[in-house]
């Protein structure tokens, strides 16, 4: 019955979430074009509350959990597990006040409204992962971004998304660069939980009643072995992830 109703609200969902894209494209463009950085990044926020908005069709919710005390004036690298593309907008939502920036793959670059506008020209990166030397030099500019501009960086180490929420092994390169090239910066692991249940029918339909959690841990300063800074990151994330 469950599944029968969600063939029922998909397309209704799929209908606001692309309206929403297509109508702040054009809003993104007059907000970067016209007024500049911090207009196109609000316009990014409020996007990102609308793509939230839409899945409550689906009967999802949201539970952000952050006991911490986050700086706003430092760099922060933030690094959590990724389970669907549900990730995305409560970190962006969440966190603005960090300005996020993301590591994505080059293949959401174009064609989507909305998303590839904010990710060629809102400050995150856009890497090839069949080209490693590409990849780090990519992130190599975001840590130097972030470091100059007291901004955030948040990477998905895991490389690939979990489809049963399951953690995979963290690969580290891509922290440690971003780490070097920001050296002031803060690491702050956050555990991502049920946003996989969002797609555990694929990508059509959608599932229903997802509750997504996540859950920001104590920041790590970025001092000392860089890897034993990352086996304490990930050990933190997987902590927090109930399967």
């Amino acid at each position: 019955m469950t599944k029968i109703l969600s063939y029922l609200l998909t397309p209704i969902y799929f209908a606001f979430f692309g309206l929403v894209l297509v109508i702040f494209h054009p809003i993104q463009w007059v907000c970067l074009n016209v007024f500049g950085y911090n207009a196109h990044k609000r316009s990014v926020s409020i996007l990102n509350w609308f793509l939230m908005r839409c899945t409550h069709i689906l009967g999802t919710r949201y539970t952000f959990i952050n006991k911490q005390k986050i700086p706003e004036d430092v760099p922060l690298v933030i690094v959590t597990n990724h389970q669907s593309m549900y990730d995305i907008p409560p970190l962006v939502w969440y966190m603005r006040k960090h300005h996020p920036k993301f590591v994505s793959k080059k293949e959401l670059g174009k064609g989507i409204p909305s998303v590839s506008f904010n990710l060629r020209h809102g400050g995150s990166i856009l890497i090839d992962r069949k080209d490693g030397k590409q990849a780090l030099l990519e992130i190599a500019k975001l840590g130097r971004y972030i470091e100059k501009c007291n901004r955030s960086a948040v990477i998905f180490p895991e490389g690939t998304r979990s489809r049963d929420g399951r953690p995979k092994p963290f690969k580290p390169m891509g922290i440690k660069t971003l780490l070097k090239k920001a050296p002031s910066a803060l690491i702050v692991p956050i555990s991502i939980n049920n946003s996989w249940k969002l797609l555990r029918y694929g990508k059509f339909p959608m599932g229903l009643g997802a509750h997504l959690i996540f859950e920001v841990h104590e920041p790590i300063e970025n001092k000392g072995n860089l890897d034993e800074l990352i086996a304490k990151t990930e050990t933190a994330v997987k902590k927090g992830i109930h399967v």
